[in-house]
């Protein structure tokens, strides 16, 4: 059963150790982060499904970590911290096998392939309150929302068959291109983005988001516009509220955290 459902960023900088004393810009984050661990907790969550954008992306195909289990670390932003977490192999292989007959593309990828830190910094501050949940790891990829958004109904069918209690969790960051200093540059379309994305999802007009315009969504130079619909697909035969717990954008990257209330 579904039980819990969020949108994360994952800013490295989130890592204490990694963000030192840029920590400090980013406290209304790492609050709203918190925030959804304490909330997790209360959940009795037997399995965490994250979304990332820096999984193994691929052009045509979602993908699922199949690795019995799943490691990664910091080591490229210079920091030791690692991770290990039991796969759900069960969960995830089910949901695979439901996508085949319903033409939606989606792989399962094998060992040898890490979790990203797209993962890992939501797994920073959900898991430690779970200690014993397991993990499935995937990635969206380049084929149309549609496919997205069903791929989330999908998703949501096999959870509801399965006797678990799952936490959903979109990791993604908003535009990166809100200052001068952003790391895609600056375009005045990165704010509206961001505006309007949050303004739709709190009056949760899904269709809107699923048609937003692809010159405004290629200008604000977002990576986790696909995450939030498969989510949404997730959510769809649900009557739930979202809730905005943080947004903030001191990097020049849009750091969303908001919770689903069903």
């Amino acid at each position: 059963m579904l039980k819990f459902a969020s949108i994360c960023p994952h800013p490295p900088l989130l890592i204490p150790s990694i963000g030192k004393d840029y920590f400090a810009r980013i406290k209304s984050t790492a609050r709203a982060m918190n925030e959804l661990g304490n909330q997790i907790k209360k959940k009795e969550i037997d399995t965490i499904i994250i979304i990332s954008p820096h999984g193994h992306v691929q052009i045509d195909a979602m993908s699922i970590n199949s690795a019995k289990y799943l490691r990664g670390d910091f080591s490229q932003f210079g920091d030791n911290t690692s991770m290990e977490i039991e796969n759900d192999i069960d969960l995830g292989a089910s949901i695979k096998s439901a996508t085949d007959s319903r033409d939606i593309p989606i792989e399962l990828v094998g060992d040898g392939i890490s979790i990203d830190y797209g993962v890992m910094v939501p797994l920073f501050f959900l898991k430690k309150h779970i200690s014993k949940s397991k993990l499935v790891s995937m990635a969206f990829c380049y084929v149309d929302y549609q496919k997205h958004f069903e791929f989330g109904e999908t998703i949501y069918e096999i959870i509801e068959s399965v006797k678990k209690n799952v936490a959903l969790v979109a990791s993604g960051d908003l535009s990166h291109r809100l200052t001068s200093g952003a790391p895609a540059g600056y375009s005045p379309e990165g704010k509206k983005f961001d505006e309007l994305l949050i303004e739709l999802l709190e009056k949760n007009k899904v269709d809107e988001i699923l048609n937003l315009d692809s010159t405004l969504v290629e200008e604000a130079g977002e990576c986790g516009l696909r995450s939030i619909i498969i989510l949404l697909g997730a959510l769809s035969n649900l009557k739930y509220k979202f809730e905005k717990l943080s947004y903030e954008g001191p990097f020049g990257v849009g750091y969303l955290v908001g919770k689903f209330k069903f």
